[in-house]
């Protein structure tokens, strides 16, 4: 499945024109390579991402074309989070 499609679909990122934006700005990692919105991902996949100040590492769990709003979280687990910038 598509990056870009797997970030929509998993809600990770809400709208696939803004997931393709983030992957263009080369803030997304897929196990460690820089990857564009059209890269494949699969299951066990770790991916990198980069919202603002925040890195989010998720694993890619399964895949499906479709899912509902209470099933998507099921498609990934995040593994770690973290803030960037200034500590106060």
């Amino acid at each position: 499945m598509r990056l870009d499609k797997f970030l929509k679909v998993s809600r990770l990122i809400k709208r696939r024109t803004l997931a393709k934006e983030v992957a263009d700005k080369g803030r997304i990692l897929v196990n460690g390579q820089q990857a564009k919105a059209s890269s494949t991902v699969k299951p066990g996949d770790e991916l990198v991402i980069r919202f603002g100040q925040r890195v989010v590492t998720a694993t890619v769990d399964r895949l499906q074309e479709t899912t509902r709003k209470e099933e998507a979280a099921t498609m990934y687990t995040i593994t770690k989070e973290e803030r960037l910038g200034s500590e106060e």
